[in-house]
């Protein structure tokens, strides 16, 4: 995913708690598309939730969907104590995954990854270590733009995700999701929230994608995040690697995004948190 287009207004469906492309994402080099802005590590039990079938056919599932939450996408979490989301999308390739895995165990930090269908089947055995040890989000099957296809088209998008991530992490990913490319209408919003998802945008994106031959550096990545955050933010970073020059900046400068923030006293928290009820 990478920030870029042009959208709407943004949206979001969910129910119940739940205890990241990169420039490894699509071979495309179109950005993500922009907007307004609207510890341990065990992402817990997957919640029960009401659905007739994951398959890419069936009916829409039965969920509630808060109204604080319906039609948004969400782009920073409700709180106003000091912690942050870090956020990591997988698309394209999965070279980052055990740099990050091990930055994030080392220091105990929460995390959630949004993957792909493909990203799964690609890659499953680190999807499946992603998905037992943090939340798991749907970034849809193949990191098309949604906002270019038939309302059915979309359905599919999102169930055979849900689908694949089900059957490999163990971990049901509704209420979390990541429009492709950041691209996103009124429209497909509430495809999504009538689906069970809450769309998840970002406060920050650390452009760590663009990699070395996009004039980014580890330091600039750092320098992103840190300009950028506040109280509730949303980082976004990916787990691939720039297609050009194969770099890996978000894994890279994660350790020190992570002593940075915490020496100005931010904490870490998983999406979930934004299910909790506004303060």
């Amino acid at each position: 995913m990478r920030p870029g287009a042009s959208l709407v207004t943004a949206g979001v469906c969910a129910i119940l708690l739940l205890t990241g492309c990169t420039a490894d994402e699509p071979p495309s080099s179109r950005p993500h598309a922009t907007g307004p802005a609207i510890g341990t590590t065990s992402p817990g039990p997957s919640p029960s939730v009401t659905t007739s079938s994951l398959s890419p056919e069936a009916t829409t599932p039965s969920c509630r969907v808060p109204a604080r939450l319906r039609g948004r996408d969400v782009e920073r979490l409700p709180v106003t104590d000091k912690v942050v989301a870090l956020t990591f999308d997988a698309g394209a390739n999965a070279d980052g995954v055990p740099a990050i895995r091990r930055t994030l165990r080392d220091k105990l930090v929460r995390a959630t990854f949004f993957l792909t269908g493909n990203f799964v089947k690609a890659f499953p055995v680190k999807s499946a270590r992603i998905g037992h040890q943090y939340l798991v989000g749907n970034h849809s099957l193949t990191h098309r733009d949604l906002t270019t296809v038939s309302d059915r088209a979309v359905r599919r998008q999102v169930r055979e995700a849900e689908r694949l991530i089900l059957t490999n992490t163990g971990q049901d990913p509704r209420r979390f999701f990541r429009f492709p490319f950041g691209a996103r209408t009124a429209h497909t919003i509430e495809l999504v929230n009538g689906l069970c998802y809450v769309p998840f945008r970002w406060t920050v994106d650390t452009l760590g994608w663009k990699g070395t031959s996009g004039g980014m550096t580890v330091r600039k990545v750092l320098d992103r995040v840190l300009a950028g955050v506040s109280p509730g933010g949303i980082v976004l970073m990916h787990v691939g690697s720039n297609p050009v020059d194969h770099t890996t900046l978000d894994a890279d400068a994660l350790p020190a995004v992570i002593e940075q923030l915490r020496a100005r006293g931010y904490g870490f928290v998983p999406l979930s948190r934004a299910m909790s009820p506004a303060p």
